[in-house]
């Protein structure tokens, strides 16, 4: 089994849910720039209390190893919580989205592809450039910037620089982003 199946079947389950989402972290980055493995994959969620409840049952009853309290826990402190496929071995890392302005305008500009055959939400090209910036600039992070790289080498003409340098300044990483700028 792969990661392809797990990404469908926790898709499946926050759509069931009626949880929006957006696919986002190196998965992202991996379909906009430069292919690279990783050991999970990282979904924003933007659930009520109502559809997280429903939610982590039915991730219980779809062989998925889930902590209750940590998901509800996570859902009041919009911070994040893990999942494990037992079918596959593999780990979703499910971030509430955060209550911030920026965080809102990401989630907004989310847009529908296919990724593994998989239609899915996934953050914009320059809504995961500047999430991989922010990880960068919190954990000194070489694969954050490597990552950004890539999305530069494969999309540089299709970038809206207005609103990455907007939102870099807002978010403190402007230095790290005219490391990349041409």
């Amino acid at each position: 089994m792969s990661l392809e199946t797990t990404l469908e079947r926790v898709i499946n389950l926050l759509t069931r849910a009626e949880i929006s989402y957006m696919l986002s972290g190196s998965i992202a980055s991996s379909f906009y720039g430069i292919n690279r493995s990783t050991q999970d994959m990282d979904l924003v969620i933007d659930p009520t209390e109502q559809q997280i409840r429903r939610f982590i049952c039915s991730l219980h009853e779809a062989s998925f190893y889930v902590s209750d309290q940590h998901g509800l826990d996570a859902f009041r402190r919009r911070s994040q919580f893990n999942v494990i496929d037992m079918e596959t071995a593999w780990k979703a890392d499910l971030v509430i989205r955060k209550d911030r302005p920026f965080s809102m305008v990401e989630f907004s500009r989310r847009t529908k592809q296919f990724l593994f055959g998989i239609p899915l939400y996934i953050s914009s090209v320059e809504d995961t450039i500047l999430s991989k910036l922010e990880w960068a600039l919190s954990s000194n992070s070489e694969r954050q910037l490597s990552d950004v790289k890539g999305m530069f080498e494969l999309c540089a003409g299709e970038l809206d620089m207005d609103y990455l340098q907007k939102w870099a300044r807002e978010l403190g990483v402007d230095q790290l982003l005219a490391r990349f700028r041409n």
